[in-house]
C-alpha cells in the first residue's frame, strides 16, 4: 500500500471516528433572589440569593456508550432581620453537584455528590431517605449525598438500584437522628411493572447517632434498617402509595421502630385549562416495640394546580394535622417572563408545623405571610 493510500486510510478511520465519538460541553446556572415578610416572628423580614452555576462535559463513545461530567456550586446568602433591630446573616459556596458517570445501552454508574431520590408520593413522602426537598419550593432545591450509584434497566422496563454512600452525617427527611461520622451506607431498590402502573421495594441500612438528642441514650453507633414498598396505578385517577418501616437494633425509646404509611389519588377535571386536584394522607407511628401502633398520627395533605394560560400557573398546598388540629397552607403564583420567573407567595403556618419531611429555611417561618422570588435560568 503505497503513502496516498495510508493517508487516506487513516484520515477515513480519523473521520470515522470524529464521526462516532462526541464531545458535549455546557456551562449554565440558575441566579434567584428572594424575599419575605412574616410578621409573626421577632426577626420578620428575611431577604436571600442563591446562584447555582452548572458545568457539563460529556463523551460519547463509538459504542454509543457515554461518560459525562458535571460540576456545581451553592452559592448563597441571606439576612434575617427586623428593621431598625437585631439581624442574623448567612452566607456560604458550597459544591451541589459533583460527579462522573458512565452510561451504557441498559445501565448507568454514577460516582459523586449527587441527588438521588425514588417514589410515588408527591407531598408526605415516607422515602424521601436521600433529598430535602420541599413540596412548597417550586424550585425543588435540594442538597445531594456523597456516593455511588448504579442503576440497570431491563426491557421490559424493570429496573434495579444500587447505592453505597459515605459521609453524609446529616438528618435527612423525616430522619430525627444523624448518621454516624464516616460511617458507610448502602441499599438497593427494584421497581417493577404491573397491569396498569408500577411497584417499587427499597431497602437501606445506615449507623445512626443518638449523641446529639438530649433526651435518649447517647449511642454514637446504632445499627438501622429500612424497608419501604411503594406502588402507583393509573385507573381513571391515579392512585399511589408508600410504605416504610425503620427498625433501629438499640432501644431509643419510640423511635426505636417508625412506621409511616402514605395513601395518594389525583385527578385533573376538565374545568378550563384542566384543574389537578392531588391528596394524601400519611400515618406516622413511633413505638418501642415493631408494629405497636400506640403512639400515631395522622397528616393529610392537597395540592391544587391550574394553569391560567401559557405564562401563568397558581398551585396551593394544604396540610392539616389531625392530633395537634392545625392547619397550614401555601399559595403560589408563577408568571413566565422573557427571560425570568416571577413567584408570588403567601402562607400560613402554625408554631408547630404538620409534618412534610425535610422543610426549607425559607418554609420555617410561622404565623401568616408572604414571599417574592425571581428566577433567571441561563
Amino acid at each position: 500500500m503505497n503513502k496516498t493510500a495510508i493517508l487516506i486510510s487513516l484520515f477515513c478511520i480519523i473521520i470515522n471516528n470524529k464521526m462516532q465519538a462526541q464531545h458535549l460541553f455546557e456551562f449554565d446556572g440558575q441566579a434567584s433572589i428572594y424575599g419575605s415578610y412574616s410578621p409573626k416572628n421577632d426577626l420578620n423580614l428575611f431577604i436571600g440569593g442563591r446562584y447555582l452555576p452548572e458545568l457539563n462535559y460529556g463523551y460519547t463513545f463509538k459504542n454509543k456508550s457515554m461518560l459525562d461530567f458535571e460540576a456545581s456550586a451553592n452559592i448563597y446568602g441571606s439576612v434575617l432581620f427586623s428593621a431598625f433591630d437585631s439581624s442574623n446573616t448567612d452566607g456560604n459556596i458550597k459544591p451541589y453537584r459533583v460527579w462522573a458517570r458512565y452510561t451504557g445501552n441498559q445501565f448507568e454508574v454514577r460516582l459523586g455528590l449527587q441527588k438521588i431520590n425514588f417514589g410515588t408520593a408527591s407531598i408526605l413522602r415516607p422515602l424521601q431517605w436521600f433529598d430535602q426537598m420541599d413540596p412548597r419550593d417550586p424550585l425543588q432545591f435540594t442538597t445531594g449525598v456523597y456516593g455511588a450509584l448504579g442503576r440497570y434497566y431491563f426491557l421490559n422496563n424493570a429496573n434495579i438500584w444500587a447505592w453505597v454512600l459515605y459521609g453524609n452525617e446529616s438528618a435527612r427527611g423525616f430522619e430525627p437522628m444523624s448518621s454516624k461520622k464516616n460511617s458507610l451506607e448502602f441499599g438497593g431498590r427494584i421497581q417493577l411493572p404491573v397491569p396498569k402502573g408500577e411497584i417499587g421495594f427499597t431497602y437501606h441500612h445506615r449507623n445512626a447517632s443518638s449523641k446529639e438528642l438530649a433526651t435518649l441514650p447517647a449511642y454514637d453507633n446504632i445499627p438501622e434498617n429500612r424497608y419501604g414498598l411503594d406502588g402507583k396505578w393509573d385507573v381513571e385517577v391515579g392512585v399511589w402509595f408508600e410504605a416504610v418501616h425503620i427498625n433501629k437494633a438499640k432501644d431509643v425509646g419510640i423511635l426505636t421502630n417508625q412506621s409511616f404509611l402514605t395513601v395518594g389519588v389525583d385527578y385533573t377535571f376538565a374545568l378550563g385549562s384542566g384543574l389537578n386536584v392531588s391528596l394524601e394522607n400519611m400515618l406516622i407511628s413511633y413505638n418501642k416495640n415493631s408494629f405497636d401502633f400506640k403512639e400515631n398520627s395522622n397528616i393529610t395533605a392537597t395540592s391544587i394546580m391550574y394553569p391560567l394560560g401559557f405564562f401563568d400557573n397558581i398551585s396551593t398546598i394544604f396540610n392539616y394535622s389531625w392530633k395537634s388540629k392545625e392547619l397550614s397552607f401555601f399559595l403560589n403564583y408563577q408568571h413566565q417572563f422573557k427571560k425570568l420567573t416571577g413567584y408570588i407567595m403567601a402562607y400560613y403556618n402554625p408554631d408547630t408545623q404538620p409534618a412534610m419531611g425535610a422543610v426549607s429555611y425559607e418554609n420555617s417561618f410561622s404565623g401568616a405571610g408572604f414571599r417574592l422570588m425571581l428566577v433567571f435560568n441561563h
